[in-house]
């Protein structure tokens, strides 16, 4: 039986491919807006979303790729959702930035800073309600924990013991801002003590260890204590989106988190422990090439989202 860790490395890999060829789509102007990659952060969504069950949910941020193929879409419709054809999963009108799948409990990336934290925080609430025993997972970054819905959404949840885990995935910098100049504090972790609630920092380039934490926060979610905060220390490789030229940041502190890169962590864990050889690494990196090239050709083959249809589905004109 294969280790779920091996699982886990070729989700991660899957994901780092698939931002790797929406960022060249981009360049060749086959994606068109902007776009915000998660490269480096794979270990987060995959660690945390191994710790659920797939009936339950996941709320995301800008960089939200990685978290919906964590949650199950497939690469193939998301990507004909980010080039805007008819066979995405919101035919093409969501895009990067607001593509959502409610079959898969996706409830959608979000362009707005902390946008998606209340949205999160509004599900638990049903959940609760109707008592479904699901739980949600909030993902935001760093720089949202500075913003109003963040602070009204983790008072409203503890207050009402409700089943979510919000998932800071702190990569260091809101956009070009150091977190240092941004908060007065070591730990945005800290910050659950204010709502009396739990908070804990983690390894965000662990695989392992982020899905242990989730874990431990859900199964007090599904007991009824309430939610938790959870800080994943973690690095986006690239920079904020393709107008990035990432000049805030020294080259040396980059080399220095490459090193510490989830997929090489896992990669060296797994041969370290014999689950993980040359012959099965490029069998492994082949079956994610394949699959990418199919998402690409998949996408490319959809038709374009009929004009007819644009308003379709859209709550408000």
């Amino acid at each position: 039986m294969a280790s779920p860790e091996l699982e886990y490395l070729r989700l991660m890999k899957l994901i780092r491919a698939f931002e790797e060829r929406v960022d060249r789509l981009f360049v060749e102007g086959r994606i068109h807006g902007t776009t915000h990659l998660c490269i480096g952060q794979e270990a987060v969504p995959v660690g945390a979303c191994a710790a659920i069950r797939p009936s339950d949910l996941a709320s995301g941020s800008h960089r939200g790729h990685g978290l919906a193929l964590a949650k199950g879409l497939r690469p193939d419709r998301l990507m004909a959702e980010l080039l805007g054809r008819r066979d995405g999963y919101c035919q093409g009108k969501g895009g990067t930035q607001h593509v959502a799948s409610f079959a898969h409990g996706f409830l959608g990336t979000n362009g707005i800073t902390g946008g998606g934290i209340p949205i999160a925080t509004g599900a638990a609430l049903s959940a609760k309600l109707r008592g479904t025993g699901q739980v949600v997972l909030s993902f935001f970054g760093d720089g949202a924990t500075n913003q109003g819905t963040f602070h009204e959404s983790l008072n409203m949840a503890a207050i009402w013991r409700l089943p979510v885990i919000y998932v800071c995935e702190n990569n260091l910098y809101a956009m070009s801002t150091p977190i240092r100049e941004a908060v007065a504090i070591e730990r945005l972790s800290a910050r659950a003590a204010a709502y009396g609630m739990p908070g804990e920092t983690l390894d965000g380039n662990d695989v392992l260890e982020v899905r242990e934490a989730v874990a431990r926060a859900v199964e007090r979610a599904r007991a009824g204590d309430g939610p938790t905060l959870l800080e994943c220390l973690t690095y986006r490789h690239h920079g904020h989106s393709k107008s990035d030229q990432r000049e805030y940041r020294t080259r040396a502190e980059e080399d220095c988190w490459l090193q510490l890169d989830p997929l090489l962590r896992s990669e060296r864990r797994l041969m370290a422990q014999g689950e993980l050889g040359a012959e099965t690494l490029a069998r492994l990196d082949g079956e994610v090439a394949a699959e990418i090239a199919a998402a690409v050709a998949f996408a490319e083959a959809s038709p374009p989202l009929e004009a007819a249809l644009a308003t379709h589905g859209v709550y408000a004109e």
